[in-house]
Parts: structure tokens; sequence; C-alpha cells
């Protein structure tokens, strides 16, 4: 089918290089119902499912490339944490069930004997975890939450938490070793403060330690988080542009998030979670908890109920602000962190 130039933009001035790119400039359907009337556009779009079906069955004889099926734990954590931000912005509860079926593969594929795997295939887990799977799935456990609260999966990111510190922690000089442990013994352990392709591993562990600390009261966390940043302060001096999930790391340090933790149920407590998250605000954790959750000991079981339908807690970092029992008050602790989009 010979193609039009008002459809590949060959009737407009060259883009790029004095020279014409090939592109749709226009969708083909539309051009010819404008031009040739609804009858051709029709019987046009009918020739193309044609062209389309004959191309794929002569394609479908050739061997087809090779796919890359391996899971692993680190981008799935990554693709949790998208993908539970974009049902919480956008108002997608499928994008949540999504990451929830993730994070369950995860438990009962990839998490043996009180440790992380990093790759599942051809039904076999192997390889010890690293730390960009630790960190990258408590990051993606931590951004579900906000979208529903589920029994067990907050002490699931306290587990991986305390793994974390135990196994990768170098309690000397502060900051978290790539490999673990009882990894096999390597010519050099890596340690780095800088970004790659994925997130400096370390940026994101002090930003869930910190979240995870203020969360519930555990300071163990916090004091973790600041020998990181102290570690890899010298680094990020050097060379900030470099160390994006550092910088976030410290802002979160300097300046904590928002916590804002909702008891109670019905539909009263969605409608406070779904204003406490829109607009878009980064730099707000919101956990809307039911009223017969079970909770981890320590701070998180002090936030009671009471006799109101819902309560707010609001924090930032570890002060906090007496209990709220009216969407209004709470109004008033919203405003700053919202961002304007223009």
């Amino acid at each position: 089918m010979r193609l039009s130039p008002p459809i590949t933009g060959l009737d407009q001035p060259p883009n790029f290089e004095s020279a014409w790119h090939l592109r749709v400039a226009a969708e083909r359907l539309e051009w010819l119902r404008q031009t040739h009337g609804d009858t051709a556009g029709v019987a046009d779009q009918q020739r193309l499912a044609d062209a389309r079906h004959k191309l794929l069955a002569a394609r479908s004889q050739r061997v087809w490339p090779g796919r890359d099926e391996k899971i692993l734990t680190a981008w799935n954590g990554l693709m949790i944490q998208g993908m539970a931000s974009a049902s919480r912005h956008l108002g997608r509860p499928d994008f949540a069930r999504s990451a929830e079926r993730a994070l369950d593969f995860i438990r009962a594929h990839l998490w043996r004997d009180g440790r992380l795997l990093a790759v599942y295939k051809d039904r076999q887990s192997r390889l010890n975890a690293y730390l960009d799977d630790y960190v990258f799935l408590i990051a993606g456990i931590l951004e579900l939450l906000q979208c529903r609260w589920r029994d067990g999966d907050l002490d699931f990111a306290l587990t991986l938490a305390d793994v974390l510190l135990n196994q990768f922690e170098d309690h000397a000089a502060g900051g978290f070793y790539f490999t673990a442990s009882d990894h096999e013994r390597l010519i050099q352990r890596p340690k780095s403060a800088h970004d790659d392709a994925l997130p400096a591993g370390n940026g994101v562990a002090i930003d869930v330690l910190l979240k995870l600390g203020h969360l519930t009261g555990r300071t163990g966390y916090l004091d973790a988080a600041e020998r990181a940043l102290r570690w890899a302060w010298p680094v990020i001096q050097q060379m900030p542009s470099a160390c994006n999930a550092m910088l976030t790391a410290l802002e979160g340090y300097l300046e904590p998030v928002q916590i804002i933790l909702l008891r109670g149920g019905g539909a009263m407590l969605e409608t406070w979670r779904e204003r406490c998250v829109k607009p878009y605000a980064p730099r707000r954790l919101t956990l809307a908890i039911p009223a017969a959750a079970v909770l981890p000991a320590e701070l998180l079981a002090e936030r009671r109920i009471g006799t109101e339908p819902v309560v707010a807690y609001v924090c930032n970092g570890l002060q906090c602000l007496p209990p709220i029992s009216t969407l209004a008050e709470l109004e008033r602790y919203l405003v700053p962190l919202e961002i304007a989009v223009a």
C-alpha cells in the first residue's frame, strides 16, 4: 500500500538534518474520512487489518527472538513501588492488585529460611539476595501499604530491615555493602554511594530505614541511617550529581517526611485516606489502618482508634500531634505539603 504524503509528513518541511524522518503525521483513518468520506475510511481500515493478519502469519513462521524470563527480586521491588504509586495517584486499584500479586510471589518463591533469594527461573529460586533486593522490596512494600493495609506486610518489611542491619551494614565505617556478610568471598566487597542504572542501594536503604524508624520508633534504624549518611558525605560533596538517591535520603534525614496514621473503619477511613494522598504529596507517608488490624508492637501499637469513627495521628519525625478526630482539622496539616501543578 503506497503511503500518502500527509500520512508520512512528506508534504511538510524536512524534520531531521535537512531530510525527512518518516513518521505518522496524521491518523490514516481520520485523514481518509476528511478527504474521501466515511465509506472509504472504513474500507481502508479493513484492508489494513487484513494486511496485519498476513504479516503476522508470515512472521510467525520465523524463529521467535529469545526472551529473558528470569524474575529478579530487586527489579520486582522497583515495579511494586511504581505500580503502587501509580495506583494511588491515578485511582487504579488494579495496579495495586498487580503489585500485591508480585509481592505474594516473592514471599512464596524467593523468601526462604528468613532470607531473600535474588533470582527465580524455571521454577527454581537461587542466589543469595543482594542489598538492592532487600531495600527495593522494602520501598515497594511501604508504597503498597499506602494503597491498602494488609496484616503481615509491615512485619515483613521490618524483618527485611533487620536482615539488612545484621547482614549488610558496615558497623565500623557506616553504610551498607552490596553483598551479605555470609556471601562468598570476593576480591572486593563493594559499597557504593553512586547511582548507576538503578538508584544506589545505600540511598534507598537510608530512605526506608528513616521511614521505618519514624513509623515504629525503632531508633536503631535511625542510627544506622545516620551512620550511612556520615560515611557517604564526602562522596556526596565531591559528586552530588551522581548521588541522587543519597540526596533524597539526606533530605529525608534533615526534613523527615510527614507520617499520617489513620485508624478507623468503613467508608470514612477510605475517604480520609484518599484526601491524604491527593493531590500529589511525595513527602507524605499515609497508612490507613483498620481498627481490627494486627499491628507490630512499640509505637504503632499505641495508635489506638478511640471512640471516634476515624482518628488521625500526624507526625514529623518522632514528634506527633495529639490525635485528630475531624477531617476539617486534619486539612490544616495537609496544605503545606501539597504541590501545585501548573
